[in-house]
C-alpha cells in the first residue's frame, strides 16, 4: 500500500457528495481536497471549484493543470457526458464508469437490453419514440403501468401509473417535453409488486464486490403515500426477515452478469453499479440500474463501512479491485431526509437553517449537506429541495432511529418537512 498523497477533485453537491467526501477525507492518502460546484458543508472541508462538471475538456485540463491524482465523479450527468473517458485520457485516476457503461443509466431503453442479452429478471416492457403508438399499447395494456423517460431526467420522469388517466397523463407529459431530449423515448413497463431494496456494487470492469444493502422510501408522504421523490430517508444493513441470504445472493450474482456482459461487448464498467430491486414473489427483479453512488443509499452504506476509499478508488480505476478491502461494522444506519416544504414540486430557497451543531453532539449523528450555501452575510440557508441528511449509527435498529429523529429536531429552518415512519416496516 503506497503512502503517497493523493490530491482529489470531487464533482458534485449533494448529500452523497458530501458523504463521499468525508469518507476520502478520512484516507491518511487524501491529500488537497477539490469540489466543485459543493455545498455549504462541502465548503468546509474542501476548497470550491468554479467548474462546468459536465465538460469533459473543462474537467479534464483544470485537473492536469492542477495535478489531481483522482477525480471522483458524483452525479450521473458528468459520466454520461464522458467525464470519465476524458480524464483518464489525461492519464488521470478516475472513479466513474465511461460514457459508453453510464449508458446503464443514461438511457433506460439501453439498459433494458443489457440485461435481456444478460438474462437477468426485470420487469417485461416495451419503448416508444412516438406518442400516438405509445397511448395505443397503454390503452391495450392497461394499469396499473409504469411509464418512464428513456433518458435522464434529474430523478424524475417515471410515473408509477394506478390508473389508464394517470398512465396516458404521463406518456403526454413525456413526448410533451416536459423532460427535455429524455423524453424522446418513452419505455412503458409492467409494475412490479413487493418491497423494494437498493444494493450497491463496487467494480472494476472484472471484479464485482457487493456493498451493504439499503431500503430508501421513494414517496413524499408517511405511509408511502405522496409523489415519488429522489428519496426521503433510508435505513442499513435491511433485515434478514427482508432481504433473505437466498435473495442477496441473486441481487449479487445479477450485478455480476450485468457487469460481465458489458465486459464481453467490449465495455469495462469501472466504479459503483447501483441496482434498484423489487423483490417479488419470484425473486429480486430489477427496477433499475444507476451508473453511481445512490442518493441518500451513500449516506448510510458508507458510514458502516471500514475501507480506505481513495486506495479502493484507485483499485477500481486500475483494475485490481480486492474484495478483502472492504469490510462492515455490526452496527445500524438510518437516515432521515429534510426537505423544504412544497418538495418534490414548488419549493422557496434561501431559508436560514440552524441547530446542526447541536444535533451533532448527539453520539453518532452527522448532519449531511444536500441542498444548502453560505449566505452573503455567512449564514447557512436552504438551497434545494432535499435540504440534509441526518444520519445516525448505532449499535441497534431502534437506536438509531430514535437518535436521528432526535437530531432532526434540533435541526430548524423555515418550511422543514420530513417522514416520521423511516424504517418503521423494518421494525415491525
Amino acid at each position: 500500500m503506497s503512502s503517497t498523497k493523493v490530491d482529489i477533485l470531487l464533482l458534485g453537491s449533494g448529500g452523497r457528495e458530501h458523504a463521499l467526501l468525508a469518507k476520502l477525507a478520512e484516507s491518511p492518502r487524501a491529500g488537497r481536497l477539490f469540489v466543485a460546484p459543493g455545498n455549504g458543508g462541502m465548503d468546509a472541508m474542501a476548497e470550491p471549484v468554479d467548474l462546468d462538471v459536465e465538460s469533459p475538456v473543462e474537467v479534464a485540463r483544470w485537473a492536469r493543470e492542477m495535478g489531481i491524482g483522482l477525480v471522483v465523479i458524483g452525479p450521473e450527468a458528468p459520466l454520461v457526458a464522458g467525464v470519465a473517458d476524458a480524464v483518464r485520457s489525461a492519464g488521470i485516476a478516475c472513479f466513474g464508469p465511461n460514457g459508453d457503461a453510464a449508458q446503464m443509466e443514461g438511457s433506460k431503453k439501453f439498459a433494458k437490453q443489457v440485461m435481456a442479452r444478460a438474462g437477468v429478471p426485470t420487469a417485461a416492457y416495451r419503448s416508444f419514440t412516438d406518442e400516438e403508438a405509445c397511448a395505443a399499447y397503454v390503452r391495450q395494456v392497461g394499469a396499473p403501468i409504469v411509464i418512464k423517460a428513456d433518458g435522464l431526467a434529474a430523478g424524475k420522469g417515471v410515473i408509477v401509473a394506478s390508473t389508464l388517466d394517470e398512465a396516458l397523463s404521463g406518456v403526454r407529459e413525456c413526448f410533451s417535453g416536459a423532460f427535455g431530449e429524455a423524453g424522446a423515448t418513452v419505455v412503458v413497463e409492467e409494475t412490479l409488486e413487493g418491497p423494494e431494496c437498493s444494493l450497491l456494487a463496487l467494480t472494476d470492469g472484472t471484479t464485482v464486490v457487493p456493498l451493504a444493502t439499503a431500503q430508501d422510501h421513494k414517496r413524499a408522504l408517511d405511509g408511502d403515500l405522496g409523489p415519488n421523490t429522489g428519496g426521503m430517508g433510508v435505513y442499513s444493513p435491511v433485515p434478514s426477515h427482508l432481504v433473505s441470504d437466498e435473495a442477496l445472493a441473486a441481487m449479487v450474482e445479477i450485478e455480476r452478469r450485468v457487469v460481465s456482459e458489458l465486459a464481453s461487448e467490449g465495455i469495462t464498467y469501472s466504479g459503483c453499479l447501483y441496482g434498484g430491486f423489487m423483490l417479488t414473489e419470484e425473486g429480486p427483479k430489477v427496477l433499475e440500474f444507476n451508473a453511481r453512488f445512490g442518493d441518500p443509499e451513500t449516506q448510510v452504506v458508507l458510514p458502516r463501512m471500514k475501507a480506505d476509499l481513495v486506495e479502493v478508488f484507485l483499485a477500481c480505476d486500475a483494475g485490481t479491485l480486492d474484495p478483502e478491502s472492504i469490510s462492515w461494522d455490526d452496527d445500524w444506519a438510518v437516515s432521515v431526509v429534510l426537505t423544504s416544504a412544497g418538495y418534490p414540486g414548488h419549493y422557496e430557497k434561501g431559508k436560514v437553517i440552524t441547530g446542526i451543531d447541536r444535533a451533532e453532539e448527539l453520539d453518532g449523528v452527522t448532519v449531511y449537506h444536500a441542498g444548502t450555501a453560505v449566505a452573503a452575510d455567512g449564514s447557512l440557508v436552504t438551497a434545494g429541495g432535499r435540504v440534509l441528511d441526518v444520519t445516525a449509527v448505532a449499535p441497534t435498529f431502534e437506536e438509531a432511529r430514535a437518535r436521528a429523529y432526535q437530531a432532526c429536531e434540533l435541526i430548524d429552518f423555515d418550511g422543514k418537512t420530513y417522514r416520521s415512519d423511516i424504517g418503521l416496516r423494518a421494525i415491525r
